[in-house]
């Protein structure tokens, strides 16, 4: 009996389908890059089983061109039309362990993304299946109808088509041009310029799978065979690894290791700046979300810390499997996630301990190369609050000059001394350290300069007491001498042959 003081409404139905041109043209604003797009479709070959994709991309064209040709399982011609279905999956249905997809959005939104036109032909057991969805069409016809193509051979990056296998075609790209649709040249330029930004990504994002003698996945670039970019460093032996933790969740274990990347001097400089990134080792400090063994969060600390220049060799990487993405949020582009509160929460203390001993390690260094017992050149002094450096008027060279010079001129040398220490131009350096501190570096020093500054320090070294037994050593351990170690020991050696004599 229905109750009637809570009436039910009544209701009708309409037929609310949506509109197929302005949904389609919808899709295409997701906020993919061209990185990010491209990164999308690996990830379908990878999850098809592919050992190999090859991207092809002809810029120079009069209708430019990309095409992502991979040795998968390849499809029917039923999974195929489901595979361009948009929305063809349910992102809360179980999956595989190592399907790397999510929504069934991304093959669709992120070829539109970058193309008006997308074909993909596939091949499986010997049948070419073909179909393409144009934009320009769906907007003419404004329905779903998707075009099945019968002479697949005819298609553009059909002669990529292995055995067995997918390629996916993007013409018409219309949001590669750079605006430089009537300009070939120019529009080519742009394009190769944006291809070798997500070159830089797609080494970045696919490491995992593109390591070792028998990498599980190949990547090349119009023929050329693209290397891992590891941000950890793992291979190089200067690098700090802490021991990993696991958190175990019910969704599944997450699996959190912190490195500390080795100085820039211990690293060749191209292991320097492809670790750094575009944007430097400042920026790429931080968190490293793995997704299945594919990269979803490249740097920053998610709230978690700040970046700092003590902290930028700190990263810490972290690994969730796909059963976890509607906690972490994970996007469309697979791009962006979110810390769930339990994860964070561990994460913090990880984050804490582990950046605060970064900085206690930098503080450590710091103090050492201002050691008032190692004869520094610059003092580092406390004053109302502030640091500030002065020039060490009592260092051996200063003083030994000093005492050189007449009483009227030591004041006037010393003054000197003093303006140049209050004229250190700080704002400059803090500027240039944040931004690209590796390529800040001191002034070379002349070979008498070098050798009387030996000479003083040794003699003020032995006049205290020092036996010439330990002057190397002690010598070694000054931070200035130690950086030119090979031009310092023939002086050192020189002077204490003088000495015995």
């Amino acid at each position: 009996m229905q109750d009637a003081s809570n009436p039910k409404p009544k209701t009708r139905e309409v037929d609310a389908t949506p509109y197929a041109a302005s949904l389609i043209e919808g899709h295409r604003d997701f906020g993919y890059s061209l990185e990010t797009a491209l990164a999308d479709i690996i990830d379908n070959a990878i999850t098809a089983g592919a050992q190999s994709v090859e991207l092809i991309a002809d810029t120079v064209a009069n209708e430019p061109w990309i095409a992502l040709a991979d040795d998968g399982s390849g499809m029917t011609e039923a999974e195929l039309i489901e595979a361009m279905r948009l929305g063809s999956k349910n992102p809360t249905d179980e999956r595989e362990t190592e399907d790397l997809g999510r929504f069934g959005l991304g093959l669709k939104s992120a070829s539109f993304s970058q193309c008006r036109s997308l074909t993909v032909v596939t091949r499986q057991e010997g049948r070419t299946s073909c179909a393409r969805w144009d934009l320009d069409r769906v907007a003419k016809r404004n329905d779903w109808s998707l075009e099945l193509i019968d002479n697949p051979e005819l298609v553009t990056g059909d002669d990529l088509l292995p055995e067995t296998g997918t390629v996916v075609v993007w013409e018409k790209l219309d949001r590669l041009s750079g605006g430089y649709a009537l300009d070939r040249a120019k529009r080519a330029e742009h394009m190769n310029s944006e291809l070798s930004r997500a070159e830089h990504h797609l080494r970045l994002v696919f490491h995992r799978f593109l390591e070792g003698a028998k990498p599980r996945l190949k990547l090349s670039l119009n023929g050329r065979p693209l290397k891992p970019i590891d941000p950890m460093a793992t291979s190089n032996a200067a690098t700090q690894k802490d021991p990993e933790e696991i958190l175990r969740l019910r969704q599944g274990d997450v699996l959190i290791r912190c490195h500390t990347l080795p100085h820039h001097k211990r690293m060749s400089r191209e292991e320097w700046e492809e670790t750094g990134g575009p944007e430097g080792h400042l920026k790429s400090q931080g968190l490293y979300v793995y997704r299945e063994k594919r990269l979803i969060i490249a740097g920053g600390w998610l709230g978690l810390a700040r970046q700092t220049e003590l902290t930028k060799l700190c990263r810490i990487a972290v690994d969730i499997p796909n059963t976890m993405d509607a906690e972490w949020k994970i996007d469309v582009k697979k791009a962006s996630a979110q810390l769930p509160p339990v994860v964070r929460e561990r994460l913090r203390k990880v984050v804490e301990r582990f950046v605060g001993t970064s900085k206690r390690t930098y503080r450590s260094r710091g103090q050492k190369l201002v050691d008032e017992t190692r004869f520094p050149i610059w003092n580092r002094v406390h004053k109302d609050g502030q640091i500030v450096f002065r020039p060490n008027l009592d260092h051996p060279v200063f003083r030994t000059y000093a005492e050189q010079l007449p009483d009227e001129l030591r004041e006037g040398f010393e003054r000197c001394l003093r303006i140049v220490g209050s004229g250190l131009p700080i704002e400059t350096l803090h500027a240039e350290l944040v931004g690209n501190a590796e390529a800040v570096t001191a002034d070379e020093t002349s070979a008498a300069d070098l050798e009387e500054l030996i000479y003083s320090l040794a003699v003020n070294l032995l006049e205290n007491g020092m036996s010439t037994d330990a002057l190397t050593d002690t010598m070694r351990n000054y931070a200035f001498l130690r950086s030119q170690w090979e031009s310092v020991e023939p002086i050192l050696q020189k002077f204490l042959v003088e000495v015995e004599q």
